[in-house]
């Protein structure tokens, strides 16, 4: 009987951590879709890879996950950068990508 327990214990955590992870891609999905749009770029692939899990404190001190994710974007079709970004918890705390373009083009002559 008690190991009935713990079995089910141990299966409503890993579901509880399956589901926040399904979370965190897909928030993370959403903002990298909106920073290429936002920079004019392509998305490829439509879609981010997880590269990383590590626990980190957060801002009130409690101990969660931070996530980190990449995707890949394109400006002209032909080339492919890489983008990277970091959750802890719902939060963007870190961001490598696509920046928005230039209100004016700068002119040399």
């Amino acid at each position: 009987m008690p190991s009935l327990i713990l079995l089910m214990i141990a299966g409503a955590a890993v579901f509880a951590y399956w589901n926040a992870a399904r979370a965190a891609a897909e928030h993370a999905k959403q903002l990298g879709r909106d920073a290429c749009t936002a920079a004019q770029v392509m998305w490829l692939d439509e879609s981010v890879h997880a590269s990383g899990i590590r626990v980190r404190r957060n801002e009130d001190g409690r101990l969660g996950f931070e996530r980190s994710f990449r995707f890949e974007y394109s400006y002209d079709g032909v080339d492919r950068h890489v983008g990277r970004m970091v959750l802890r918890g719902e939060k963007l705390v870190s961001f490598i990508g696509p920046a928005r373009p230039s209100v004016s083009p700068i002119n040399l002559h």
